[in-house]
Order: structure tokens, then C-alpha cells, then sequence
């Protein structure tokens, strides 16, 4: 068989084909934390790039992460809900509450200790307020005595009669013969006041609408143990009678202090005309009002 010559088109050789892409050489997988290709597969050469596509990614496990984590499919069912923070006690009212915790256990105790009969009556103690009794008295009131209160009474002398209109106390009053009053002895009491208050009320009232002059103020000594404070004024005035003529009068009040504080006022006023008798009638009513404080 011939060689072919330099002019036979089958002895020219083939021409060079260009480089194929297939064929270039990969570099490796960079390696290392951070790579977005850690954990994935590198690109392979051309060689098994024509040997078939590269399997995907598996369903079980989704998609390669970028970062190197395998992301799970979406679950169905419903995300659990989120947990509830519980909230915190203030510290200011840790101690208020173990303050209330004690005094609940001690009302407690104090309940069992006492039976718990909500029902019982409480004993009664010793009373602190004083109470005004009569003092205990051998003391008989005589025959005509007219009582005035707390065991005090007083004896009319004749021609001294009960002023039916008086409210306070006992008032005795005696009449000339034209049926006007010449004279006045009063006994009355009030409790929890002093002598003095008492004297001084009395003598205001007595001369209010009179031109009077007063007498100072004596402090008398007590005729009984059973009295504390014992005072006297005496006192004169003008007064107006009936037919508006000026009257002159003259008279006193005294008044006696229990220890019990019951005070009884003697208050004795007279005309000055009729005052000698009527002065000694009223020494005499008020001897038996001494008797019986």
C-alpha cells in the first residue's frame, strides 16, 4: 500500500480543536469555618461533570445552609406557644406580707387560747368614773321638813311658805300683809361645779337688773367633814316693786360643796325694811339645811 503524498488531502493532519471549558482543573474547596462551602459538595471537573448532574438535595434534610447548617422542612404542626414570664414580686412587699403572716398567726393564738366564744360576755372591769351617792348619815329630817334632793331638806319657820311656782330646788317666801313679798330663801343644788361658780352664778342672776354692790368673796369654814369647799357673798341693791317704787334690799348666798360634788346654795334676800325678822327666820332654815348635807 502507498504512503499518501503531500498533496492528498487525507494525508493532511486534522485541525486543533479550542480548549474545552469541561477540562479546566477546579480549585479546591476552600476549608475552614466561615466557608459558604463547608459541609456541601465542591464543584467536580469536567470529567464528572460529563459523567451525569449531581444529585440534589435531600428532602429529608432540605436545602444546604450558606453557613453550613442543614435547615428542617416546615413542620405542620402548630408551633408551641410561648412561655409566659412570670412576674416578679416587688422586695417592698416581701415584708409587708410576713408582717400580715405574723399578725393573722397571733390573732390565731389569742383566739384558741381564749376558746374562740366570740359569744362570751366580757367581764367587766373596775369602773374608773366616780359615782355621786348620798353620804351615809345618822341624820333624821323632823317633822314639816320639805326634802330638796341628794338627802338635803330644809324646816320653814311659820309665816314661810313653798313658792309653788319654783322649779329649782326649794324656794320659801314670806308676805306682808298687802300680799306682797318681803322676803326670799332659796335652796338649790347642781353637781360637778365648783362653790366659787356656783356663788358667782348665783349673785349674777340675783342682782342682774338691780343697781347692786357686792361684798368680796369669804371662804367659810366647813361645818361637816362631808363637805370641801364652803363661800359666802353678801351683797345689797335697789330693786323695783310692783308699783315700780325703788325697794331696797339687802341679802347673801352660800353655797356648800360635797366631796361626792353635789353643791347646795343658800340664797336669802330681804327687804331692808323687813330684815331683822326675816335675818333671824333665815339663820334658822338654814341651821336645818346644814343638818341634813
Amino acid at each position: 500500500m502507498s504512503k499518501p503524498g503531500p498533496d492528498d488531502p487525507a494525508a493532511a493532519p486534522a485541525p486543533a480543536l479550542p480548549p474545552s471549558p469541561w477540562n479546566l482543573e477546579v480549585p479546591p474547596t476552600p476549608a475552614g469555618p466561615g466557608s459558604p462551602w463547608s459541609g456541601t459538595q465542591a464543584p467536580e471537573s469536567g470529567a464528572a461533570a460529563k459523567a451525569g448532574p449531581v444529585a440534589g438535595p435531600d428532602p429529608a434534610t432540605g436545602p444546604p445552609s450558606g453557613w453550613g447548617e442543614k435547615i428542617a422542612p416546615p413542620s405542620l404542626r402548630r408551633p408551641p406557644p410561648p412561655v409566659k414570664k412570670r412576674r416578679r414580686i416587688p422586695p417592698l412587699l416581701l415584708p409587708i406580707g410576713a408582717g400580715l403572716l405574723v399578725v393573722v398567726l397571733v390573732a390565731l393564738v389569742l383566739v384558741l387560747v381564749s376558746g374562740g366564744d366570740d359569744t362570751a360576755d366580757p367581764v367587766p372591769g373596775p369602773s374608773t368614773t366616780p359615782t355621786p351617792s348620798v353620804p351615809s348619815t345618822s341624820y333624821s329630817p323632823p317633822a314639816g321638813a320639805i326634802p330638796v334632793g341628794f338627802g338635803v331638806s330644809v324646816v320653814p319657820v311659820p309665816t314661810w311658805s313653798v313658792l309653788e311656782t319654783e322649779k329649782q330646788g326649794k324656794e320659801l317666801v314670806t308676805y306682808a300683809p298687802n300680799g306682797e313679798a318681803r322676803a326670799f330663801f332659796w335652796v338649790r343644788q347642781k353637781q360637778n361645779v365648783t362653790a366659787h361658780a356656783y356663788l358667782l352664778a348665783i349673785i349674777e342672776g340675783e342682782t342682774e337688773n338691780e343697781i347692786a354692790k357686792l361684798e368680796k368673796e369669804r371662804i367659810l369654814p366647813c361645818p361637816k367633814n362631808v363637805l370641801e369647799e364652803c363661800v359666802a357673798m353678801s351683797y345689797t341693791s335697789t330693786a323695783k316693786d310692783k308699783a315700780g317704787q325703788d325697794v331696797q334690799v339687802r341679802g347673801y348666798v352660800e353655797v356648800y360643796l360635797r366631796k361626792d360634788k353635789v353643791a347646795t346654795a343658800v340664797d336669802f334676800r330681804t327687804r331692808v325694811d323687813f330684815a331683822p325678822k326675816a335675818e333671824a327666820d333665815a339663820a334658822e332654815m338654814k341651821t336645818s339645811v346644814l343638818n341634813s348635807l
